[in-house]
């Protein structure tokens, strides 16, 4: 779209020099023709008479667009000159609105991708905060997958022991009793495929899970990490 709104511009800029040479060759034409009928309907011995009484110098034998015209015929020409010229002012104007829609139409169009939101069920990515920073490797994840599902920042102590009681945040652990696995020991493991083919490997599918079933069950990191207190499990 943006090619055609550049071959748009240049055929405007063409229409306009194509134009302004039909309203100059108009105009030079009609005068000059207006000028060699005026001499033709003089006399001949008036014509004469003037030339040795006032000989005319070369640039005065051409008619000056400047001066009234010297009768009807170069006053119709001066007026089709300005009618042309006039059509030719408007259509060029057209021709500008035209390419200037256009252009701002490719324009919007261009913004509008540039703004698209990616799919909704493409896995969020989260930012890590600089509060994170005092955290390192899952823990770190963590931190910033917490603030990322609108908990505070206050939620990551009692997330971390929480998770630290249950796995040592390492993404596997499996116990081999309850066939629980991953960081957040999800029983059995299997459903943490809800979110992610990568259940197994990745750390993020893994906290992603286990935030979302904290979330459901006890609202808050730390409402799961006071039932653990007391039962041993949540």
């Amino acid at each position: 779209m943006d090619d055609f709104v550049i071959r748009l511009w240049h055929r405007v800029g063409t229409i306009r020099a194509v134009f302004a040479l039909v309203i100059l060759a108009g105009l030079v034409g009609g005068l000059v023709i207006a000028g060699l009928q005026t001499q033709h309907d003089a006399p001949a011995n008036s014509v004469k008479a003037a030339g040795a009484a006032y000989p005319l110098s070369s640039s005065s034998a051409t008619p000056s667009a400047s001066r009234p015209p010297a009768n009807a015929d170069e006053a119709d020409a001066l007026a089709k000159a300005k009618d042309a010229a006039s059509d030719a002012s408007v259509q060029a104007k057209a021709a500008d609105d035209e390419a200037r829609k256009k252009a701002e139409e490719a324009a919007s169009r261009s913004n509008q991708r540039t703004t698209t939101a990616p799919p909704t069920n493409s896995p969020p990515k989260y930012p890590v905060p600089s509060s994170c920073d005092a955290y390192s490797g899952n823990k770190k994840i963590g931190c910033a997958v917490l603030v990322g599902y609108g908990f505070g920042l206050d939620q990551m102590p009692c997330l971390e022991k929480l998770w630290d009681r249950e796995s040592h945040w390492n993404v596997s652990a499996a116990n081999k009793s309850s066939g629980a696995y991953g960081i957040p020991q999800a029983l059995p493991g299997s459903k943490m495929a809800s979110v992610g083919a990568d259940w197994k490997t990745n750390p993020e599918t893994q906290i992603r899970w286990g935030l979302n079933y904290i979330k459901g069950r006890y609202n808050t990191p730390c409402g799961a990490w006071s039932h653990s207190q007391s039962t041993g499990w949540y």
